[in-house]
C-alpha cells in the first residue's frame, strides 16, 4: 500500500484581497528577485517595497486599489517572500536591488515603500533620481534614537558602537550555523505566533499574508524569509536619518497611522526633525491604523497615495 500524504492546505482567501495578475523575477546581483503584478502592463508602473520579515504579496488588498490607474509591481525583497536568498544582507546592496527593479520596468516610476522598505526607496530614489517621480513612505522613518529593541546580552557593551557590532557578528554566525528556522507543527501556531507581535493585524487576514511567506514541509510550516536576512544589517545610527533626506530629488508623501504601536509611529518631536529635511513633503495620518497601514486601512491608503500622485 501506498504511504497515504498529506493533503495540502488550501489557499486563504480575505475581503478585498487579489492575487497578482502576472508574476516575473528580476535579476540582481546573481540574485532572482520575485515581482508580483496587477494593472495594464503599459500604464505609469508604481514599485512596492515591503518591510522586514514580510513579502510582496502583503500589498494584495492595496495593489487592485491601484491597478485602474498604475501598472502595480509589488518585489520580494532578497531573502524574503519568492526570492533567492543571499549571503549577505546589507542596506546598500537592498536599495541597489530596488534600482535594479527600476530599470526592469523601463521607464520612470514612483516609490511605495514600508516601514524598512520605506526607508530604502528613499535611498533608491536619491541614488538613481532619473527613474523616479515621487516617493511614498508608510511608517518607515526609522527606529527611535534608542532603537526598537532592548539589548539582548550584555548591557554595558550592547551601548557601545563597537559593542552592538560585536553582539551583532556574534549573532550572525549563531544563525549562519543552521540557516533554518525551527518549524511550528500547524500553520495555526505560526499565525499566532505572528498575531502577538503584531495585534493590530486580524487573525483572518493573518492567515492570509503568512499562507504566502511560509513554505510546509513534512515536519510542519517554516518562514520563508531567510534568517540571516532577518536578523538586520548591523548597527547604526538614527540621528543620520534626517540629514540623508535633503537629499531626496522628488516629492515625498509621508504616511503614518494614528495608533502607536510595536513598531510605530514615532513620537512626532522626533518624526518632525526628521521630516524637516525633506525639501518637497506632504504628510497624511490615516485615523484607525497602527504600523501596518495598507494592511488595516487599505482603502483609506489607496485614497491619500492616488490623491498625492496625481496631484504632480
Amino acid at each position: 500500500m501506498p504511504a497515504e500524504t498529506k493533503p495540502r492546505m488550501q489557499p486563504p482567501t480575505f475581503p478585498g484581497a487579489v492575487a497578482p495578475e502576472r508574476r516575473g523575477t528580476v535579476e540582481s546581483f546573481g540574485l532572482r528577485l520575485a515581482v508580483h503584478e496587477w494593472g495594464d502592463p503599459d500604464a505609469e508602473p508604481i514599485l512596492l517595497y515591503h518591510g522586514m520579515f514580510d513579502h510582496g504579496r502583503g500589498f494584495d488588498l492595496l495593489a487592485p486599489l491601484l491597478a485602474d490607474r498604475y501598472r502595480v509591481v509589488a518585489l520580494d525583497a532578497r531573502g524574503h517572500g519568492d526570492s533567492d536568498w543571499a549571503e549577505g544582507y546589507p542596506w546598500p546592496r537592498d536599495v541597489d536591488d530596488v534600482v535594479n527593479a527600476m530599470r526592469w520596468l523601463g521607464r520612470p516610476c514612483f516609490l511605495l515603500g514600508h516601514s524598512k522598505g520605506g526607508g530604502q526607496v528613499i535611498d533608491a530614489a536619491i541614488d538613481a533620481p532619473e527613474l523616479v517621480r515621487a516617493v511614498v513612505n508608510l511608517d518607515g522613518f526609522g527606529p527611535p534614537p534608542d532603537g526598537f529593541d532592548p539589548p539582548r546580552r550584555n548591557d554595558t557593551q550592547a551601548t557601545t558602537t563597537p559593542g552592538r557590532f560585536a553582539e551583532f557578528l556574534d549573532r550572525r554566525r549563531e544563525i549562519a550555523a543552521t540557516r533554518a528556522w525551527r518549524p511550528y507543527a500547524t500553520f495555526d501556531e505560526m499565525v499566532e505566533r505572528r498575531g502577538k507581535q503584531n495585534p493590530s493585524l486580524s487573525q483572518e487576514w493573518l492567515r492570509y499574508f503568512l499562507y504566502y511567506g511560509a513554505r510546509e514541509s513534512e515536519d510542519g510550516w517554516r518562514w520563508k524569509v531567510d534568517p540571516l536576512a532577518g536578523m538586520g544589517f548591523g548597527p547604526w545610527r538614527p540621528d543620520w536619518i534626517g540629514e540623508g533626506y535633503q537629499l531626496l530629488p522628488v516629492p515625498m508623501l509621508a504616511v503614518i497611522g494614528s495608533v502607536p504601536d510595536t513598531w510605530g509611529p514615532l513620537p512626532e518631536e522626533i518624526l518632525s526633525e526628521r521630516l524637516r529635511h525633506v525639501p518637497v513633503l506632504e504628510r497624511a495620518t490615516v485615523e484607525g491604523a497602527g504600523h501596518f497601514i495598507h494592511m488595516e486601512k487599505p482603502a483609506e491608503t489607496a485614497a491619500l497615495v492616488r490623491d498625492f500622485l496625481e496631484s504632480l
